[in-house]
C-alpha cells in the first residue's frame, strides 16, 4: 500500500476535526444576544434536574457568570458561579433538601441545577462579572405534593381543561417512559404539568405557543395564578409488555453459566446485593442507583411485583409500603414481614438488590444525627414547655385573684 493513502487520510481527518471545533468556537458568533433581554419559559417537576444553556454571549467574554432572582427586579440576587466558570458539582453528591448554592455545576457555560425544588423558582440569568446579562430563564418548579394519579387500565381520565373567561387551564404531558420491566407485565408513565394560555401574560417571557406558559411563570400575573392552585402536576400510567435484550456471553462466560447450573458452583447474583437491617418498628426509604424522577423505575420484593397501581403514595391513605413520585420506596414501621431481597428496575434493566433483615432485639445507639432521635426530643421538649406554661399560668392568675380579693372564700 502507498504511503501517501494513509497520509491523505490522516490529513483529511484531522481537518474534519477542526472543521468540528470552529463549528463549536463560533456557535456564540451565529447566535446573537437580543437588544432587550426576554426570558424563556421552562418548567420541571420537583426532585428533577435540568440544564439551562447559555446560548449567546459577546466573543471576547471567557467566562460566564449566573445569576439568580426571587422576583424580577428583587434586590436579593444569589451569585451562582466562583467567578472563573469552573464549579463543578457531581449529581451524586447532593442530597435531597441541600441550598441551591451547593446545588448546581457549570459546565461549557451552561448551568446545571440538581434536586430542583420549588423554592428554585425564578428567574436565571446568563451575564459577567460585571452584572451584564446576555441570556434568561423563567424557570418554573412544580411541586409534587398532591400530585394525582391516572391508571388508563381502570379506565380513568386526566384532569379535565378548565376554562375561567379568557383564562385556559390545562395539563402538557411529556413522553411516555420506557417499560419499567421487561419480561412480564410492567407499567410506563408520562409526567404532565400545569400550563394555561391567556392574553394578559407579560410579553417579556418567550412562549413556545402564543400566550401560553406553565402556571408558576413569573408572566402570570399575581391574579391569575391563585386560580391555578388547585391544578397540581399528573401522572398518567398504563401497563405494557417488551421483552429482555438478550446479553451475548463469551465462551467462558457460558461455561461458567452452565457449571453454575448443574450445581458445582455456589449461586451467584443477577445484580449486585447490598445488605441491610433495619431496627423492628423503625421506617426506611430504599432509592435506585443512578435513578431520577424521570426515569422508569420498578420495585419487587423476592418474587412480587410492587405495581404502582397498588403501592404508587396516595392510592390509600393508610398504606405502610408505597412507592413516591421520586421513586424511592418507603417502608413504614418495619415489621418482620418486611425480610427479603428488594429488587431495583432502572429502564427496563433490573440493576440492584437490597437484601432486608429486620432486626427485633439489640441496642441502638442514640445519635443527634437521627431524625427520629430529633423528633423525639423536639416532642418531650414541647411537652416539658406545655405543662410550664400551664403551671405559671395559674399560679398568675392566682396571684392575681389573692391581689385584688376576687377568690371566692370557701370556708365555713
Amino acid at each position: 500500500m502507498n504511503m501517501a493513502h494513509p497520509t491523505v487520510l490522516l490529513w483529511v481527518w484531522g481537518s474534519l476535526q477542526a472543521f468540528e471545533l470552529v463549528e463549536k468556537e463560533n456557535i456564540f458568533q451565529r447566535t446573537p444576544c437580543p437588544a432587550f433581554l426576554m426570558f424563556d419559559n421552562a418548567a420541571y417537576l420537583a426532585d428533577m434536574s435540568f440544564e439551562l444553556p447559555c446560548h449567546c454571549k459577546p466573543e471576547e467574554v471567557s467566562a460566564v457568570v449566573w445569576y439568580y432572582q426571587k422576583h424580577l427586579g428583587s434586590r436579593h440576587t444569589k451569585v451562582l458561579t466562583d467567578f472563573d466558570g469552573r464549579v463543578l458539582t457531581e449529581e451524586s453528591q447532593v442530597r435531597v433538601g441541600s441550598d441551591m448554592l451547593v446545588r448546581f455545576s457549570i459546565r461549557m457555560f451552561s448551568l446545571l441545577v440538581f434536586r430542583a425544588q420549588p423554592e428554585d423558582s425564578g428567574l436565571y440569568f446568563c451575564g459577567t462579572r460585571k452584572g451584564d446579562y446576555f441570556y434568561a430563564y423563567d424557570v418554573d418548579i412544580q411541586s409534587s405534593e398532591g400530585m394525582v394519579a391516572t391508571f388508563k387500565d381502570q379506565g380513568q381520565e386526566p384532569i379535565a381543561d378548565e376554562h375561567r373567561g379568557s383564562l385556559h387551564i390545562f395539563t402538557t404531558f411529556w413522553e411516555w417512559t420506557p417499560c419499567d420491566r421487561c419480561g412480564v407485565r410492567g407499567e410506563q408513565w408520562r409526567i404532565g404539568l400545569c400550563y394555561l394560555q391567556s392574553p394578559d401574560l407579560s410579553p417579556r417571557y418567550h412562549k413556545t405557543l402564543p400566550d401560553v406558559v406553565s402556571c408558576g411563570s413569573q408572566a402570570v400575573p399575581r391574579k391569575l395564578r391563585a386560580q391555578t392552585r388547585e391544578h397540581t402536576p399528573e401522572l398518567l400510567v398504563q401497563s405494557c409488555v417488551v421483552p429482555c435484550e438478550k446479553k451475548v456471553q463469551d465462551g467462558l462466560m457460558a461455561i461458567f453459566s452452565y457449571v453454575a447450573k448443574v450445581g458445582s458452583r455456589p449461586w451467584v447474583p443477577e445484580v449486585p446485593i447490598q445488605f441491610h437491617e433495619q431496627r423492628l418498628g423503625h421506617g426506611l426509604i430504599i432509592s435506585c442507583p443512578g435513578s431520577r424522577p424521570e426515569h422508569a423505575v420498578a420495585w419487587d420484593k423476592d418474587h412480587q411485583y410492587l405495581y404502582r397501581t397498588q403501592y404508587l403514595k396516595g392510592v390509600n391513605r393508610s398504606m405502610r409500603v408505597f412507592i413516591d413520585h421520586g421513586n424511592h420506596l418507603h417502608i413504614r414501621f418495619t415489621q418482620l414481614s418486611d425480610r427479603g431481597i428488594y429488587y431495583c428496575w432502572r429502564q427496563g434493566v433490573r440493576v440492584a438488590g437490597f437484601r432486608l433483615g429486620v432486626a427485633s432485639r439489640g441496642g441502638y445507639r442514640i445519635s443527634f444525627s437521627d431524625p427520629e432521635t430529633r423528633f423525639a426530643m423536639e416532642l418531650t421538649l414541647l411537652g416539658y414547655l406545655f405543662i410550664t406554661a400551664v403551671f405559671v399560668t395559674i399560679h398568675l392568675c392566682r396571684c392575681c385573684c389573692y391581689l385584688f380579693h376576687c377568690c371566692p372564700n370557701f370556708s365555713p
